[in-house]
C-alpha cells in the first residue's frame, strides 16, 4: 500500500467519523513519519538514567547498590551479591562499582521525600 493510498484511507475514516480529528492527526503523522512526542513521553531509560541517585541512607560502601535496589525494585543485597560475583570474575564488579561511585550523584534527601538527617547537621 503506497503512502497516498494509506493517507487517503485515513481520511476515508476521518470523513465517515470512525476517527476523532485528534486520532486522525496522529494517524497521519505516524504514516508520514513524524509523530509528535507528548509531553513526558521520552525514552525510559534515559529517564531512569537521569532519575538514577546513589542512596544517602541504604549505603555500605558508596550508596550505589541502594540506589539501583531504588531504581529496578530490587533488594540492595541482590545488587551486592552481583558486585561480589562480578569481583570475582576478574574484578569488574570492583571496576563498574568504583565507576558508579565516582560518576553517579548521591542524592540529597531520603526516597521518601524526607530531608537526609545523615548529612544534614
Amino acid at each position: 500500500m503506497s503512502l497516498s493510498d494509506e493517507l487517503s484511507s485515513l481520511d476515508e475514516l476521518h470523513q465517515r467519523g470512525t476517527l476523532s480529528d485528534d486520532e486522525f492527526a496522529r494517524a497521519k503523522a505516524r504514516v508520514l513519519g513524524s509523530a509528535p512526542r507528548a509531553a513526558g513521553d521520552g525514552p525510559a531509560l534515559a529517564a531512569a538514567v537521569n532519575s538514577f541517585r546513589r542512596h544517602p541512607a541504604d549505603r555500605w560502601l558508596g550508596g550505589v547498590c541502594g540506589g539501583l535496589a531504588h531504581l529496578t525494585g530490587l533488594a540492595s543485597w541482590i545488587w551486592r551479591l552481583v558486585f561480589t560475583l562480578l569481583a570475582l570474575c576478574g574484578g569488574t564488579g570492583v571496576l563498574v562499582y568504583l565507576l558508579m561511585w565516582i560518576f553517579v550523584p548521591l542524592g540529597d534527601t531520603h526516597f521518601n521525600g524526607e530531608p537526609d538527617k545523615l548529612r544534614a547537621g
